[in-house]
This record gives C-alpha cells, structure tokens and sequence, in this order.
C-alpha cells in the first residue's frame, strides 16, 4: 500500500477540513485532493522515469505535488533548494528523474533551470477546473516511495532509500508514542526535503488529521507571529532555531502557552539555549533523535519524562543498543556506538552497494555513527559522532563537552570544535566560535574559562571568531568546512 493512501482516506472523509495553512493560503481536505489529481495528470502525460523530483518551498505544494507523485506509482525526490548548484545537479542526475515539479518563483529566485526533460510548473496548472479521473497505480509496502538525499557532511551526497513501509511504519510509531489528534496543530518550521521536515511536520499530520502551518523561510519574528496567529499545540525545530527565536525582543511566555509539545532534533541541543529557553518563556524543549536512514524518529523525550540532555527511550519496535569497536553490547551508562533495528530503517544507499554493506552489521543492526549511552531506564544520550572524536594523547575526547562549556560563557552565541595534528599528542581541539550581539572577543579570557570546566588537554589549543558559523540548510554545524580552516 503506498504512504499516500492513510492521507487520502483523511482528505475524503474530511473534505472541508483546514489541514494546512501557508504563507499564501489555506487548503481544505478537498483543495489538497482535487489538485493532486491535476498535478498526477501532469506527472502520468509526461514523467518516463521511475523517479519524480521535486524542488518546491515549504508550503502546501509539496504534499499536493508528492501525493501525485505516488499515485503514479512513482519515487518521490524532494530536492534541496539550498544545495550548491553542482550539489543539486548531482542528485538529478544520480537519482535518474526526467521530470521535476517545481514553482516558477522559487526557480527565478534561484536564477534556476533545472537540466531535465520535462519541467511541471504548478503555476502553470490550472487547478479551478475539473482533474480528468486518474487510476492510481498499485505499489507494495517494500516498493521504493522516497529518495532523501543526505547533506553531503563527507563526500557526495548518498540518497537513502526509504520504502512506503518504511515511512508508514515511522507515522504509526510516532502516533503509538504520543498523545497527538485532530485537535493539534503542529507549526512546520524545517524544510520539507529534509527528513524531519517531510516525515513528522508533513505526512504525519495529513495521516493523522492534525492541521500544519508552514513558512517558507525561518524569520523568528514572523515564526513568533505565526505561534500567536494559530496557537499551535506542536513545534518541532532545531538547537540554532530555538537559539534565533530568542532574539525576538518582544515575544513572552504567554506567547508560548498553547505548546504542548516543544522538540528539538538534528543535533544536540546546547544547555545553555535550553537554560535561556526555560528561564525566559517557561518552556522545557524536549530532545528528540533520528536520522534521516530511520525515517527518520527513533528517540522521543515525552515531557511527563524530561531529563537533562535525554533524548528519550526508542519508539515502538525499535531494537537499539549500545556496542563497542569490537561489537560486544554495552550495558546502561556505558558509552559506545548507537546501533539499531525496526521497521522503520532504511533498504540502504541507492546503487551504492558496499557503502550499505557497510551500514550495516551481520545481524542488521544500522550503524548509526553516533556515540551514546542508556541509562538505567532506556532512555537515550547522544554524546557525539564516531567521526568526530578527537584522540588526544590516547585520551577520547568529544567535541560536544568542550562547545558545552563554551556556550555557557555569556559572550559566546554558538561554537564548534574541530581536531588539528599535532606531533606530540596526535590531536589538539581547536574552537570557532559566533559571539553574541554587542559582546567582545577575549580569547584569553575563553580560555581561561575552559580551565575552569576542562581537563587540561581538552582546553582550546586556539579560539578564533567567526561571524557565522558554516551551517547546511538545516542548521547543523559543517565541522569538514571548519577543518579546512585549521
């Protein structure tokens, strides 16, 4: 059965329902499903490829345009708009599609021309008049639905391959975890390429009946604004999001009241932006955990079970352990390598073989890459990536606890610690950092200041101000762009 189905059975039972609201307009159940049958229409006269891309803003579009999508049987590519040029070109062609479905606005902003054969522009379609009948074509829950290109963070891009089961599996495990219905209202705040974006802030609400408010660009005012404006009972977003939205001199904690759930995901939230967040507004931002191979949600602190820096216990039918390089499973408050198994987890890489032999160990556990630990109860503590550990005179040492420290001083806005060689020791942690509006930088008085928290070897060997951090379209920090300044 295709992912699209739970939605359109939403659609037609609800047809004058607002299920979502944009920054143009707002459509009901029936404006969803009527012109998804006139983008299909475009999609079966002219798409030959297997694959359809599409390279829309976050918006009411993108459903419209991936339900088509699926109703003709077809694997759905969200693209990223945000992607270098090369980058973007890249995907296109790996993913092998003919056709993209796109907005003319979002092109000629761009200064874009996509390199494909057929070019579907939803401006062009003219949805007030009546669909011809389409007959979606039948696909089986281990069909291909979705091709989510990764963000390139090493080498090319590699596109996840997710099934219809896979993504079903991850909105039923979503809505098994938590208390959610027709009554919430979730505010969509991250891009719908991005595997959150699509997944929890898209398809979940459609399946699920919940109305979802979306902009196309992150401004925190307007996102305050926006929270007024409709009340939302749900926001998802990340660490520099909820950073940003901090910024908005005027906004309160009554401003904030209508959340039930408040969650933060794509990497880990700093303390010191959860502190403020608290202190300020009275809100307690819950961590949550996935990847883009699961679906992307594996972890979900619920708020009756907050504890500092947990992102939750798995989710239903989600195996997960913690192992060592040798591969022996670690028992509670240890750390190792977070490895993982569910229904939810991705076919693999697309027509990278040996990099999805890799993923994987002989018993299907996914190699997640990221270091953790449970504790006592199976809740969930990502300490950092495998990749990034720096070995420092044979001590392992984590980036995340150094930039803890850092962001806590109160001049500093965000960091990043990368490694450098060093013949002596092997590594020396470097830091970059962003300062916060109208503060000086003191790199002496930085340091200084890690002393006070930090083992000797893990102080700075250096501190150098930027005035932005290197960030991909999400807003996760490119530790390879930071390595290059070393």
């Amino acid at each position: 059965m295709s992912i699209h189905w739970p939605i359109i059975r939403q659609l037609v039972f609800h047809p004058l329902r607002a299920f979502v609201v944009d920054d143009k307009r707002s459509y009901r159940g029936v404006d969803i499903l009527v012109a998804s049958l006139h983008v299909a229409g475009a999609i079966r006269a002219r798409c030959e490829s297997k694959t359809v891309g599409l390279l829309l803003p976050t918006s009411g579009a993108f459903p419209i345009a991936a339900l088509a999508g699926w109703g003709m049987g077809k694997v759905v590519v969200p693209l990223n708009y945000l992607l270098k040029r090369e980058e973007l070109e890249y995907v296109i062609r790996d993913c092998g599609t003919d056709t993209i479905v796109a907005a003319r606005a979002m092109l000629d902003f761009m200064g874009y021309q996509p390199p494909v054969k057929n070019l579907i522009l939803l401006d062009e379609i003219e949805f007030k008049s009546v669909p011809d009948p389409i007959v979606p074509v039948g696909v089986s829950d281990d069909d291909l639905g979705v091709l989510l290109y990764t963000s390139g963070t090493s080498g090319k891009p590699k596109g996840v391959m997710l099934t219809h089961a896979n993504i079903m599996a991850n909105i039923a495990q979503v809505l098994a975890f938590i208390d959610i219905g027709p009554g919430d209202i979730m505010l969509g705040v991250l891009p719908q390429f991005h595997s959150f974006g699509m997944t929890v802030l898209t398809l979940m609400p459609l399946a699920a009946g919940l109305k979802s408010v979306f902009t196309a660009r992150f401004v925190p005012h307007k996102i305050v604004r926006l929270i007024r404006d409709h009340r939302p009972t749900v926001l998802v977003a990340i660490p520099s999001m909820y950073n940003a939205l901090l910024s908005v001199k005027d906004a309160a904690p009554e401003d904030f009241k209508s959340l039930r759930f408040v969650v933060s995901g794509g990497e880990p939230l700093p303390e010191s932006t959860f502190a403020r967040f608290r202190e300020r507004f009275g809100v307690t931002i819950n961590e949550g955990y996935g990847l883009t191979e699961t679906s992307p949600v594996t972890n979900w602190c619920r708020p009756e079970e907050w504890r500092p820096h947990s992102v939750g216990p798995p989710l239903p039918l989600i195996e997960q352990r913690i192992v060592d390089p040798s591969g022996r499973v670690l028992g509670a408050n240890q750390d190792g390598e977070v490895q993982m198994r569910g229904p939810n987890v991705m076919q693999g890489y697309y027509r990278l073989p040996a990099e999805t032999a890799a993923a994987f160990t002989a018993d299907g556990f996914f190699r997640t890459g990221d270091m953790g630990r449970h504790d006592n109860d199976g809740h969930l503590y990502i300490t950092g990536r495998i990749k990034e550990m720096l070995i420092i005179g044979g001590e392992n040492v984590f980036p995340r606890e150094i930039e803890e420290v850092l962001n806590r001083h109160h001049s500093i806005a965000a960091s990043a610690v990368v490694g450098k060689t060093d013949p002596m020791r092997g590594e020396l942690p470097v830091a970059f950092v962003e300062l916060k509006e109208g503060e000086a930088f003191d790199e002496t008085a930085l340091k200084k200041w890690c002393r006070d928290s930090l083992a000797g070897y893990k102080v700075p060997d250096t501190i150098t101000r930027l005035d932005s951090l290197p960030r991909n379209p999400t807003g996760k920090i490119l530790r390879k762009d930071l390595k290059k300044l070393v």
